[in-house]
């Protein structure tokens, strides 16, 4: 398959590339500052492009079959998560390319809560991340209003962390997974795992799911 990876350096597009290129899908990968590139595998085509950029969007989007967004504003400039989504929707209408956006937990109903969400969940949010998970809250309702665009958006468990890749993962919809133990994790690398098994077989097209442990 004919797969653009969208902050392709970044923590989860990284080992998205990773884990699409070893399962011999032809990969681009695409980056603002090409000297972070060094850090992807050998054989992936690199683009510049900007997420931000409804026609970059559109030019990347062309003759692909999935376009992964794992792109992620810094602190203070959460508001424009929501933005560079939009842009991503626009530049992708009619393209035929499908959308996978890499988003919060945030949007999350917590378990036995009556609904409330995770991003206003003190346990679950610290202070500093309240912006972020509250702007995935709005990333979300924006692909959800989308309806020319084939999206999949794809939220964390409350833990994403470096580790092994395991292949193993349980899915969920809009409810935060939980473990028998409390826990609410998953490695980086399965959450990878995860989101190329959608690529390739789709199971949640225009909706969202979660993944954990």
């Amino acid at each position: 398959m004919q797969i653009t990876v969208i902050g392709a350096a970044g923590f989860v597009g990284s080992r998205v590339v990773t884990e699409a290129v070893a399962r011999g899908h032809d990969v681009t990968a695409v980056v603002r500052d090409r000297s972070r590139a060094a850090v992807l595998p050998a054989g992936v085509r690199v683009r510049s492009g900007d997420a931000a950029d409804i026609a970059d969007v559109a030019m990347l989007g062309d003759g692909q079959d999935a376009v992964v967004a794992a792109t992620r504003p810094p602190a203070g400039r959460e508001s424009e998560l929501v933005a560079t989504t939009k842009a991503l929707l626009a530049g992708l209408a009619g393209t035929g390319a499908r959308l996978v956006v890499v988003g919060g937990a945030g949007s999350l109903a917590v378990p036995g809560s009556g609904g409330r969400l995770v991003a206003e969940d003190p346990d679950l949010v610290e202070p500093d991340y309240r912006g972020i998970a509250r702007a995935g809250v709005r990333q979300l309702a924006a692909c959800r209003a989308a309806v020319d665009v084939d999206w999949t958006y794809v939220s964390p468990p409350a833990a994403m962390l470096p580790g092994a890749r395991t292949g193993r993962y349980r899915l969920g919809g809009d409810e935060l997974l939980v473990d028998a133990a409390g826990r609410s994790a998953i490695s980086v690398e399965d959450m990878a795992v995860a989101l190329v098994d959608e690529i390739e077989a789709p199971a949640h097209r225009r909706v969202r799911f979660t993944v954990a442990y």
